[in-house]
């Protein structure tokens, strides 16, 4: 299926339907992304025109069950987050924003009167949505989220004020999945709880982050609620405290794990085709050892990346969901996938900064996304506490 020398290919591994949808993917991303995505990257704009034809895909709330989603298994849902950063990370953060961290948590935590009103839309594309944690002073550190909500009466509506910071999505959001310290009427205890804030409420803004070098092709922006009124209706019931966002970062994390395998594919092919063609010194530049090395380890790390992918998934097919796995596959595939950008960017010398080749697109994308949903080196310590049972953060 990828056309490329994996030795550990995973196409034999997958079902017939798996490859449909893998092929399916990669059709529609190299007919429809691609000749449009150097553009929006230059200016700096979302093609917020494709996202119809994102829900015709079923790319939008891609695993979920009903409500108009397309119910892939997880697997599936991998392979065309492959496709969708194969061609740009920023294409991909809306479609997983949308899917994982916006409309998962409606379908796992919301009633059915909310999962009935936004889910069908949200599935077609009508209506977008965001997820706001990341405050200015809480990244890593969730549990020192500033905003705050509050009850005033039993059984009343709430008030939330505070701010959310790097929000993918939130200029054109139209229901912001927003996370709170709250306190219920009558506690002096805070709890973690979401709600869905929607556009045109008052005292709700979402200016545009400027200056991006990376995710250009991605809306950012934040959520700043200034005593914005918040309907009881627009609480999720289903859950409290941080295992609510932490959840959804679980979910998102996993088609991180395998987006990435898609930029990091797209260099390994730009650098094996440029070193082809490339002649220096009388002969092709992969004719020689070192950049045969370096793309043997390109090879080496996209053919284990894509296992553990694959792995990660059928486990979660199997319905044993463990978010460390979770992490290491996050924390492995985003960082080698920026290594292999930054070497594929190097192999194409001066032509390497150039938008023809893409490779330093990719590599300014992934220092984002190797960044965002837990740091490499927070899934590192994640990992510590799993192996020897001591937090160390």
């Amino acid at each position: 299926m990828t056309g490329t020398p994996y030795l550990l290919s995973i196409d034999h591994l997958l079902s017939e339907e798996e490859r449909l949808v893998w092929k399916s993917a990669r059709d529609f991303c190299e007919r429809r992304i691609a000749p449009v995505i150097e553009k929006h990257y230059e200016h700096a704009t979302f093609p917020r025109d494709l996202i119809p034809e994102f829900a015709e895909m079923g790319f939008l709330g891609a695993t979920l069950q009903g409500y108009g989603c397309a119910g892939m298994g997880p697997v599936a849902y991998g392979l065309t987050m492959i496709e969708l950063e194969r061609q740009d990370s920023g294409i991909r953060s809306f479609c997983s924003v949308q899917s994982a961290l916006a409309m998962y948590p409606i379908h796992a935590f919301g009633d059915e009167a909310q999962r009935e009103r936004w889910l069908p839309g949200m599935a077609r594309g009508e209506v977008i949505g965001a997820f706001g944690l990341t405050e200015p002073n809480s990244g890593s550190d969730p549990g020192s989220m500033r905003t705050h909500a509050r009850q005033h009466e039993a059984g009343g509506d709430y008030v939330l004020s505070g701010q959310k910071f790097w929000i993918t999505n939130s200029p054109i959001a139209d229901v912001m999945i927003v996370w709170a310290r709250t306190l219920e009427h009558g506690s002096d205890t805070p709890v973690v709880r979401g709600f869905l804030v929607e556009r045109g409420m008052a005292g709700l803004s979402t200016p545009e982050t400027k200056g991006k070098l990376s995710l250009r092709a991605s809306m950012t922006g934040e959520i700043v609620l200034d005593e914005v009124k918040v309907p009881k209706a627009n609480l999720l019931p289903g859950v409290s405290g941080l295992k609510g966002p932490l959840s959804c970062l679980t979910q998102a994390r996993y088609g991180i794990g395998w987006g990435t395998m898609g930029a990091a594919e797209a260099c390994f092919a730009a650098a094996r085709s440029y070193t082809l063609d490339r002649k220096q010194f009388g002969r092709p530049l992969a004719a020689t050892q070192l950049v045969q090395l370096k793309l043997a380890n390109m090879v080496t790390e996209i053919s284990l990346g894509l296992q553990a992918a694959l792995r990660v998934g059928r486990r979660l097919e199997a319905g044993h969901l463990i978010p460390e796995s979770i992490s290491l596959l996050k924390r492995n595939n985003c960082g080698k996938a920026l290594d292999i950008a930054r070497v594929a960017r190097d192999m194409h010398g001066g032509n390497g900064i150039s938008a023809e080749y893409q490779v330093m697109r990719h590599a300014q994308n992934l220092e984002t996304v190797n960044t965002y949903e837990g740091t490499h080196d927070v899934h590192a310590l994640i990992l510590g506490r799993a192996i020897t049972g001591i937090p160390a953060f």
